[in-house]
């Protein structure tokens, strides 16, 4: 019997197996589709994403030094803030996302767009380029929400300046601001949007404040974010500074002026050192951080009483009877007169077919240069000037540091005017005449001097006859710059002078028995008089016609000196009777409160000129 084991029936289908070849095929090619899809047409693309996977050398910014008081009470100090970076390389349509940039931040789309022109041509395009320097915090939030839909937007921290004491340091610290065109080409280090010192100290010591910024690679793949970084040179802060101002006896001093323009400097005669410094009326330097508003500045620069203007270095005044000192010196050492000669002080003195007067009706009748220093008498001075002669006077004022720069640390101080024969002949074209010169040994006329130059010289005149250059940074090593062409008899002769002035002369309010003070003072004419036998007292001028009042005093106990100088612009009143009380209060900050004044303790009168009349009130 034969088995059958397979019958016609049992055979695999051939359409089945051809279906099967099909769909494998078709496998194939759609693997081998996608490959040239991704290999071919689209191959380009995909390696520029794969090369944006990359490393990428970045710089970090360092934090700027801080200033502070004598005290390590912080006066600048740097703060975070969030600026807002775009990165080209990452950012595929820069048109779309700077305008949704002002969307969200609400700055005028053509305010970025100049910013991204200016900032192509220095910021290489895989670096943040700045567009923004301060975010706020709303507006950060929104950005940091969104970023993946607008890829190349980066935040960066950075260091943003502030000052706590606003207005009250502002003439010392200055300020600082963005960098521009022109600071941005001579310092290569600087980035768009980097701020620098723009003013005061901020200025002076940009290099030491600066610091040095650092340097990181990070890994940044297509859509431009960061994965991973390393330090390659880390930032270097900037140095600390501390000053040698005081700020409490800063705060006094600019309360004291309130309300009036002038200036207040107190200084250290034996180092130089500058214990405060303060210039009224002020600003506050911290709007100027982040641009100030073009009609902030329209009002600031507009003001007639020039806030921003530093008046102690910046200011230039005709310095009134307080110039008398520096006469006195010259006409000693030049022996032009001797200290016991004697001299008739009639109520004018005639030049040519002019009368210059005496501030006192009456006239002084006879002096010595004591006290003619003490009552501050004009005629007396007059005398010795014409005598003397101005280029005699001009030599001897330059040897002793005015018509010229201090040196202390701050931009753009004066260096004043001491005039001379040559001088006036250059600049007018003109001869110098005698009656110019009897003008000038009172301090008016052509002679300008800033408040920095008169601390300066009475303090070489308090301080061994040493011209010290001011120092603002405590640190600084005290600097001697010359010495005055004084002997030492004639130097202690003129301080002895100023300490009977606060005995029994103009300075009388400065008297207090723990202290020994001397002082000079000094009114100083702003405008012609056109009758000078009809005096008008000053607060019924016209403000801008008001005389300037001087004083300038020095105060020493328990082996500590202090020189202080103070002018009230337009002050409607004389040195003693307007800047007296100021200075008083100083001292009081400087030494303590007086204690009581009574007659034991009071001075005992010496003879004295006949009493002015009751409308003639002394320098």
């Amino acid at each position: 019997m034969r088995l059958e084991t397979e019958t016609p029936q049992q055979h695999a289908p051939r359409s089945g197996l051809i279906l099967l070849q099909v769909l494998v095929l078709g496998l194939f090619c759609l693997f081998t589709l996608r490959l040239w899809y991704l290999q071919v047409h689209k191959g380009a693309k995909f390696a520029e994403m794969a090369r944006d996977n990359q490393l990428r050398q970045v710089r970090i910014n360092s934090a700027r030094g801080r200033i502070v008081d004598k005290n390590g009470v912080p006066l600048a100090v740097s703060e975070p803030s969030f600026a807002l970076g775009l990165v080209r390389e990452d950012c595929a349509d820069v048109d779309a996302t700077l305008a949704k940039v002002s969307e969200w931040t609400g700055v005028d789309k053509a305010q970025l767009l100049e910013t991204f022109r200016r900032g192509k041509k220095r910021v290489k395009p895989f670096e943040p380029l700045t567009l923004i320097t301060d975010l706020p915090y709303e507006a950060l939030a929104h950005i940091e929400a969104n970023a993946m839909l607008y890829p190349g937007l980066e935040i960066v921290i950075r260091q943003k300046r502030s000052y706590p004491t606003g207005p009250l340091m502002a003439h010392v610290l200055g300020y600082v601001a963005e960098a521009n065109e022109e600071e941005l080409e001579k310092r290569p280090d600087l980035s768009l949007g980097d701020s620098v010192g723009k003013q005061g100290l901020e200025y002076s010591l940009e290099d030491e404040l600066r610091g040095a910024k650092g340097r990181k690679q990070v890994e940044v793949d297509a859509f431009g974010r960061q994965h991973n970084e390393q330090i390659l040179e880390p930032p270097q802060a900037g140095h600390d500074v501390r000053l040698a101002i005081d700020i409490n006896l800063q705060r006094e001093c600019a309360r004291l002026l309130e309300g009036q323009a002038g200036a207040i400097i107190v200084m250290e005669p034996d180092t130089g050192k500058i214990r405060a410094m303060v210039s009224e009326p002020s600003y506050d330097n911290n709007m100027f951080v982040l641009g100030v508003p073009a009609d902030k500045w329209k009002e600031l620069r507009d003001n007639p009483r020039h806030p921003i203007q530093n008046r102690v270095t910046q200011g230039v005044y005709p310095p009134g009877s307080v110039f008398k000192l520096l006469m006195a010196a010259a006409g000693l050492s030049g022996n032009f007169i001797k200290p016991g000669d004697v001299v008739s002080c009639p109520p004018s003195y005639r030049v040519g077919n002019r009368d210059f007067h005496d501030w006192k009706k009456s006239g002084f009748g006879a002096l010595a240069m004591k006290d003619a220093l003490v009552h501050s008498c004009d005629v007396y001075f007059y005398k010795l000037g014409d005598k003397m002669g101005i280029d005699n006077l001009h030599e001897y004022a330059l040897a002793s540091g005015f018509g010229a720069r201090t040196g202390i640390d701050l931009p753009h101080e004066k260096a004043g005017l001491i005039p001379s024969k040559e001088w006036k002949r250059k600049r007018f074209g003109a001869a110098w005449s005698r009656g110019e010169t009897v003008i000038a040994s009172i301090g008016q006329g052509y002679v300008l001097t800033s408040p920095l130059q008169v601390a300066r010289y009475l303090s070489a005149l308090v301080g061994e006859g040493k011209l010290r250059k001011p120092e603002l940074v405590d640190t600084e090593e005290p600097k001697v710059d010359a010495s005055l062409p004084l002997k030492e008899g004639d130097r202690q002769f003129i301080l002895d002078a100023m300490v009977a002035t606060v005995e029994r002369g103009t300075g009388k309010s400065l008297y207090r028995p723990d202290v020994v003070t001397g002082a000079k003072t000094g009114t100083a004419q702003v405008v012609k008089l056109i009758n000078p036998d009809v005096r008008i007292k000053g607060k019924f001028m016209p403000y801008e016609q008001r005389d300037h009042a001087w004083m300038a005093s020095w105060g020493k106990k328990d082996g500590k000196t202090y020189v202080v100088v103070c002018i009230v612009e337009h002050g409607g009143g004389h040195g003693g009777e307007i800047c007296g009380p100021i200075e008083r209060k100083i001292f009081e900050q400087l030494f303590g409160p007086a204690p009581a004044r009574s007659r034991a303790a009071a001075p005992a009168p010496e003879a004295q000129p006949a009493a002015a009349e009751p409308d003639d009130v002394g320098d």
